[in-house]
């Protein structure tokens, strides 16, 4: 399997450190093209700033450039011979229709929306493919995705939906845990012990959450005793409108989406 990849930023990072790491694909059988080097001494990939180059010499060719960067990603590349690649994308916004017309014909294309947790070996990716792709390549997409994290296929119209919920919403946490450290912080906790303790409680209740297969709400009420102090901060929290500002701000994100 020969990888290519147009971009070589951190999502860039995080999908090959997972597919070398898991022993999927030898560092020599990938191929990097950016307008600087950040990846080769890393990872012993292979170098090139040559988009084309970098499409010619992939069997699967990953587009990991910024959104805007699309259009003349594409209007270099698609002249190539690429009807016997499968294309993986990582924009929010970019829909397969608009993809299509960009290309100027349909490709093997898989649109996917992961997320920087994919960095530590913990991403969430949501993943879209088109008529084309066939049941081996999507396969083959599910491994290399598998390796630096979970996945999950959705239909095209839920991805604007994906990323205000994953692709955007590390941002919200981090805010989070910065919050949590600051105020145990002011209680008089050593900074980078509160960053540790609020950090190690967020990774805590989200596992809770994905192996308990409870539902949130029936975990927060098991912390909550009669008149304790959990269900004093609960109710700040709701007073200052926490579960309102986390969802205007994902509608907002979603809306910016689907614009783009």
């Amino acid at each position: 399997m020969k990888l290519g990849f147009i971009g070589g930023g951190n999502m860039a990072s995080a999908i090959i450190g997972g597919v070398i790491k898991e022993g999927i694909v030898k560092p020599e059988d990938i191929i990097v093209s950016d307008i600087r080097d950040q990846v080769s001494s890393r990872f012993g990939v292979r170098y090139t700033d040559d988009n084309k180059r970098a499409a010619k010499e992939s069997e699967i060719l990953f587009l990991s450039v910024k959104p805007q960067i699309y259009p003349s990603v594409i209007a270099e590349i698609r002249d190539e011979p690429l009807d016997d690649r499968l294309i993986i994308t990582i924009a929010p916004g970019k829909t397969l229709a608009w993809l299509k017309e960009q290309f100027g014909r349909e490709l093997h294309i898989i649109r996917t929306m992961p997320n920087t947790p994919a960095m530590v070996g913990e991403g969430m990716t949501a993943v879209c493919p088109n008529s084309l792709v066939t049941e081996e390549e999507l396969k083959k997409a599910e491994q290399l995705i598998g390796s630096f994290g979970r996945m999950e296929i959705v239909p095209e119209h839920l991805m604007n939906a994906v990323t205000s919920v994953s692709g955007s919403s590390p941002a919200y946490v981090f805010m989070m845990i910065e919050a949590m450290a600051d105020a145990a912080v002011a209680d008089g906790m050593p900074r980078k012990q509160a960053y540790t303790f609020a950090a190690q409680a967020v990774m805590g209740s989200a596992k809770m959450v994905l192996e308990t297969g409870k539902h949130p709400g029936e975990l927060k009420d098991m912390v909550c005793s009669p008149a304790g102090t959990t269900i004093e901060a609960v109710r700040v929290l709701e007073k200052s409108g926490f579960r309102s500002a986390i969802i205007e701000a994902m509608k907002a994100c979603t809306e910016v989406s689907s614009k783009m």
